[in-house]
């Protein structure tokens, strides 16, 4: 037997959800072949974790960097990067009027 059949999988129920009657009719429509509701709601559940743990990652790297340009002094203001958004649009439409 292999290390893979000898690991057993805990398993746990997650607690009882109350929907309206149309969200159940929509999640099913959209179940792939042999799929249950279950499995969906599971995998919907893992997709969420995921989300949520990139979405921290990212605002801990966006603190970061705001730390790090305020004590660099590296960093621009909004304005700035509004006017620097603004010149790149301008310079775009004015190279596609030239096309």
């Amino acid at each position: 037997m292999d290390v893979a059949t000898t690991i057993r999988m805990n398993r746990f129920t997650l607690p009882t959800v109350q929907i309206e009657e149309d969200v159940l009719r929509d999640a099913k429509s959209v179940l792939d072949e042999g799929e249950s509701v279950s499995d969906f709601v599971s995998q919907c559940v893992l997709n969420g974790i995921a989300w949520r743990r990139a979405q921290d990652a990212f605002l801990a790297r966006a603190r970061d960097a705001v730390e790090r340009a305020a004590r660099d002094g590296s960093g621009i203001t909004p304005q700035e990067l509004l006017k620097r958004m603004d010149d790149r649009i301008s310079a775009a439409s004015r190279d596609g009027e030239r096309s």
